[in-house]
């Protein structure tokens, strides 16, 4: 494995904290930070069961939504890149649209570009993730590659 470390990015409060604790651990510096978002959300608003008749949705309307959120996600990775940069990595923020989960897309793109590790920050939240989100569980369970998880609470 010689490619970059890949970061997953969600843009939630503490990913700079999870970037400044986790830099010191990985002599790695070059870094890709995802954004994985989900396109074609518009036309997911619009599905109503078989018995309800839906407004029709015009495909420029569905369209634009698409490019916005794509829009959104690219600033959002630039922005978690930027943060990166500020810790130390050599980093790019890249956008990927949701073909699979999260969890599969981050792995996959390990996997395509001979990553050398991934880094996902987690939350912990409720009784069934007392360790480890679902993402970052999702992350470690089909990853090949080494996994880094660092709380995003600074606890433990």
């Amino acid at each position: 494995m010689t490619g970059p470390l890949i970061i997953g990015y969600d843009g939630s409060d503490g990913f700079d904290a999870v970037l400044r604790r986790a830099a010191p651990l990985l002599a790695v510096r070059s870094a890709v930070v995802v954004v994985v978002w989900e396109a074609g959300v518009a036309y997911e608003l619009f599905a109503f069961p078989h018995d309800v008749m839906p407004a029709p949705l015009h495909v420029a309307t569905a369209v634009q939504v698409d490019r916005a959120m794509y829009e959104g996600a690219q600033r959002l990775a630039q922005k978690g890149a930027q943060i990166a940069r500020e810790a130390g990595f050599e980093a790019e923020g890249l956008a990927v649209a949701d073909e699979r989960t999260v969890p599969d897309t981050l792995v996959y793109l390990a996997e395509e570009r001979d990553a050398v590790g991934i880094l996902v920050g987690a939350r912990g939240r409720g009784l069934s993730r007392l360790v480890l989100g679902s993402t970052s569980q999702g992350v470690v369970r089909r990853a090949r590659c080494p996994v880094v998880v660092v709380r995003r609470d600074g606890g433990g």
